[in-house]
Parts: C-alpha cells; structure tokens; sequence
C-alpha cells in the first residue's frame, strides 16, 4: 500500500518524534501517515504541562482521541519520566529480591502498588500504554541489557510478579505490554547494538517462555529482535512468520495484539521500509519506529499497510480492559 493511500484504519506503526513540542513538518507527515500512536522518550519528556500538550498535539495531528500513547516507564535504568518532575523508582529486580527475602505474596501486592502508582503519573499526562513489564527470564551468558530489568531468573516468580504489574496498570487505566516476546534472557548480546542468536533447543526455551505463557491473555505484547535457531535460523522473532505462528501465537497461546520492538535497532538490517514490511509480514500487527527522524519514517511508511480488522479488534480488547468495560485477567489464566 501506498503511503499516501485510503485506508480503512489507522496504519500499522507507532512513531516517535523528535523533540519537546510537534513541529510542523511532523505534525503534516502524522496527519497524512495516520498512524496507530506514539511513543515517547526522554527527549520529548520536560515538565507536566509541556507534556500534557504534547501528547494533546500528537492525536490531534490524527484527529483520532484513542490514539495510543506509548512510554517506557519501567524504573532502574529505563525511566522516560524522570526527577524532579517524576518519582525516581527503583528497577524490577528488586521485586524478585523481595520474593526471595520476604515472601513471594508480599513482593507480589508491592510489585502491583508500584505499577498502580505508575499508572496513576501516566494518567494525568494523557499517556495511555506502558510498555511493561518484562518477562524475560535472565541465563547465565545473557547480556546486560536485560539485567536488574528483570524481575528474577525464576519463571514462576517472574509470572508471578509480572501480572501483579499488569493488574496495577490496568486498574489505573493503563494497557501494559509485555516483553520481550517469546524471551530475551538467553540473548549474548544487546539487541540495540547487534543481533543475538539464541541456539538453545525448543525443550529449553519452554521455561523462557513460560512466564508469556501464564500471562498470554495480556492485551499487548512486544517482540524480541533475537534469532531462535530451534523455530527459524535465518530471521530473529520480530520479522520471523515461523516464530511468531509456532512460539507466540503456538506454544505461549498470545491473542493479543503483537507490536514490534524498536524497528530503528542494530540487530535488524535493511532499510525502514524493508524492516517494517518483513516485521507485519511475520504476523506483527504493527510495528514501532521509534528515532523520530523525518525522513526514516517517511521511509517506513512505504513499507506499512493499514492495521487489519483483526488487529483492531485486538487493540480494542486492551482498550475495553484498561477501561473496565470488560473483564481484566484472571488469575487462573496461567493454568
């Protein structure tokens, strides 16, 4: 499809942008890309009032109010809202800390007020998605760049900790995203920088899945850009039809809509057309695209297509459950 083509929905990608407040060659391209949301980073992230209006600005520019406005909001390392304006808060392994010291049940209603509060400051500001929480399961030889992110190198307690997050989100409103799916713990390198591959056979990665596993019925989840040679050796997960069909949607049972991570990484190659359109062809429903240049996005788009009915249906589904117009997850769902 053409970038400039009718679509029946809105396209399949989230763009960042560049700065404080939406300039004018930004604000034309949105209008005419008409994407699904936004996604901010420190750089677009000042103060309260600038940023109420900035978000204000990036759905006016599609003219659609449930344009969804994406944040990483994690704590520890990755925290876009930031002192003095914000709460600094501490990473998410010192939850996991706290299971193993005090008690799984204490660490887990902790885990949940925590991410209330989250849900609470992105609120006020208009934003609407967090991309939390990580269910990535940390092995001996995984990079860094997951680390203290991590809840815990125990699936159970990570599953466990995961949807307490994920309740405290959605009872504030907020749709949770969940990542990095099916797992980035085993990942030798840093997925920004370079593409891992994780040669680890299926039997072992079931305990790497099993975190996604108990929470498949999460309105949103996040790829990883890691190559799984047990389901397809030649594409990492995001842009891999294999991975996604026999890993996401088979053995870990998601539903829910699946968004790319970060299509401006190292670990992918090609350009911006070409890493979106092979990320929606594997079977993301949409992709994210987020440095916030111009010219990148233009580019991107040329590789988009409108998001399909059925990932509408399921963006829909997170909406109604952050809402509370239908029911939020169940805590037998992990069965």
């Amino acid at each position: 499809m053409s970038f400039s083509a009718e679509r029946a929905h809105p396209a399949a990608i989230v763009f960042g942008c560049a700065g404080a407040e939406l300039g004018h060659d930004e604000r034309a391209l949105f209008a005419e890309a008409d994407p699904l949301g936004f996604i901010l980073f420190a750089r677009n992230c000042r103060e309260p009032a600038q940023l109420r209006e900035l978000v204000a600005a990036l759905r006016d520019s599609v003219g659609r109010r449930d344009a969804p406005v994406l944040i990483d909001q994690e704590g520890g390392r990755v925290q876009r809202l930031a002192p003095p304006h914000w709460r600094r808060r501490p990473p998410w392994r010192s939850f996991g800390d706290m299971a193993a010291a005090e008690g799984l049940d204490r660490a887990v209603a902790a885990a949940r007020a925590a991410a209330r509060e989250i849900a609470g400051e992105l609120a006020e500001l208009g934003i609407d998605v967090n991309c939390l929480p990580l269910l990535d399961v940390p092995a001996p030889g995984g990079h860094a760049v997951i680390g203290d992110r991590a809840f815990s190198c125990d699936p159970a307690a990570v599953a466990a900790l995961g949807r307490a997050v994920c309740e405290g989100l959605l009872a504030g409103g907020i749709v949770p995203v969940v990542k990095h799916m099916p797992g980035h713990g085993r990942a030798a390198v840093d997925s920004h920088l370079a593409l891992p591959v994780v040669e680890a056979p299926a039997a072992e990665l079931a305990a790497d899945f099993a975190p996604f596993r108990a929470l498949r019925d999460m309105p949103w989840a996040m790829t990883a850009h890691v190559v799984y040679t047990a389901f397809d050796a030649s594409a990492p997960a995001t842009q891999s039809r294999a991975v996604v069909a026999q890993a996401v949607r088979g053995a870990i049972g998601f539903d829910g809509l699946l968004i790319s991570d970060d299509l401006c990484m190292e670990a992918l190659s090609g350009g911006p057309a070409a890493r979106a359109r092979a990320a929606l062809k594997a079977g993301c429903d949409a992709v994210l695209h987020c440095n916030g240049e111009l010219a990148a996005m233009r580019e991107a788009m040329e590789g988009v297509d409108a998001m399909t009915g059925r990932a509408m249906a399921r963006f829909r589904r997170g909406r109604a459950m952050a809402s509370g117009e239908m029911p939020r997850a169940a805590e037998g769902a992990s069965a």
